[in-house]
């Protein structure tokens, strides 16, 4: 972890609090309080820590209370590897790899949300496959998917045979073949009964959606969301409070519902490091749901 890490570790013993251990400690904080009065899972994904490694963003989670997590690919496929060789990995690793990934999440405390996996067109279907064995070693009930969209039709059936959901997310960009617009989710949806939505709210307001009114008409097929905030019309990344995303109305809804849907802070915008950016998310949130 960083330089200032000592100060953080010195803060679960008694001594004083740094800067950065009030932070984190705020922020746990904040989840505790929020697992013993509401009935929404609050998470993070792992991508908020990319700047981590996998052990390192497992401590960062700790330091935090976060309990919940969505992992993000890269933070347990090798690094550093051309196209082909990550292919070669993905069809040969052992699954004795994940399985000593969820030995560590487990000895953390912290429960999988979701393995995320993007299923791209330049997949194999011996990719895709083992994506879906690469989750249940791993022991994530479903998968999260920036995939394309022609994708859906060699991932769809594979999810029925195995019976695992996976989660179409969305991002911005307008493009027959990216998920960006209502529709293009609700088309995927037509796919099979196993493919769902993974839906970003900070990326579906910056296309100019509606995330509160497709949470309200498609919670029943969407199997995590994705906490960000951004401004409309295509706009930056933003500190949660001060874009356009509506992060306050999303959780009060699955809050007031009682909808057993994930929501995962993803710190994306510019900050000072992730996890202080993390714990300010959390503080956020945990207003929001006061």
């Amino acid at each position: 972890m960083e330089a200032s890490q000592p100060d953080e570790l010195c803060a679960a013993s008694g001594t004083p609090l740094s800067r950065r251990g009030f932070i984190a400690a705020s922020a746990a904080g904040v989840l505790a309080a929020c697992r013993t009065r509401h009935a929404v899972t609050l998470g993070v994904q792992s991508y908020s820590f990319r700047d981590r490694s996998l052990d390192d963003a497992i401590a960062a989670m700790q330091l935090l209370g976060l309990r919940s997590c969505e992992l993000w690919q890269d933070h347990v496929e090798p690094k550093g590897i051309s196209r082909e060789e990550k292919r070669k990995w993905r069809e040969t690793v052992a699954m004795d790899h994940f399985h000593l990934v969820r030995a560590k999440l487990s000895r953390a405390a912290i429960a999988l949300s979701a393995y995320n996996i993007s299923f791209r067109d330049d997949f194999s279907d011996a990719e895709i496959e083992r994506g879906f064995e690469m989750a249940a070693a791993l022991g994530a009930p479903l998968i999260t998917s920036s995939s394309n969209v022609r994708t859906t039709a060699r991932v769809a059936p594979i999810a029925e045979r195995r019976k695992m959901l996976v989660g179409m997310h969305n991002h911005s960009r307008i493009d027959p073949n990216e998920f960006a617009t209502a529709q293009s989710l609700v088309d995927a949806l037509k796919a099979g009964p196993y493919i769902a939505v993974n839906l970003d709210i900070g990326h579906f307001t910056a296309a100019n959606q509606d995330a509160v009114a497709f949470l309200q008409e498609h919670h029943d097929r969407i199997v995590t969301l994705h906490l960000k905030d951004r401004k409309r019309d295509q706009g930056e990344n933003m500190p949660f409070g001060r874009g356009d995303a509506p992060i306050k109305a999303v959780l009060e809804l699955l809050q007031s519902q009682g909808w057993p849907i994930p929501a995962n802070i993803e710190y994306e915008y510019k900050g000072h490091n992730s996890l202080d950016e993390v714990a300010r998310c959390i503080e956020y949130c945990g207003r929001a749901l006061a």
